[in-house]
């Protein structure tokens, strides 16, 4: 059974900047709830998918789809879905490893791992200063 189901709220995605693929697909298809249970983060599924200001969103079951149709601002993730340290480092978007992520303060971030270099190490020396950089280098991003 296929779920499409168009959600209209007032939080504003900026779908150009976003890390999609083919087909405007966030988070090369995992689930966006899935990140912040304890167990996640988990692939979703075709069959519960919604699209949401222009991004797609698949989630492991029915139940994960209505979480984030209730608030779907907490579970999206920063700087577009980008690689959080490239942007601190550079304000580049860099590709992410869809499993190689952080929960800080309740915001999702997410990182490149990839040829045995994994960003998130480097994040985590200098987190701070990164995530202020990184949202200074986002904040132009998404005015251009």
């Amino acid at each position: 059974m296929l779920y499409l189901v168009l959600v209209f709220l007032p939080f504003q995605v900026q779908s150009g900047h976003w890390n999609t693929a083919k087909g405007n697909l966030a988070l090369d298809g995992y689930d966006p709830v899935s990140y912040f249970e304890e167990q996640g983060p988990d692939p979703g599924k075709a069959e519960y998918l919604i699209e949401y200001q222009g991004l797609k969103f698949q989630f492991k079951n029915q139940e994960n789809l209505q979480v984030f149709e209730k608030n779907p601002a907490k579970y999206l993730p920063e700087y577009g879905g980008w690689c959080a340290y490239a942007m601190g480092e550079s304000g580049d978007k860099v590709r992410i490893d869809p499993e190689t992520f952080k929960i800080v303060e309740g915001k999702l971030y997410l990182f490149y791992n990839f040829r045995g270099y994994n960003t998130l190490t480097d994040w985590n020396k200098n987190e701070d200063d990164l995530r202020q950089k990184a949202n200074q280098y986002w904040q132009r991003i998404i005015k251009s």
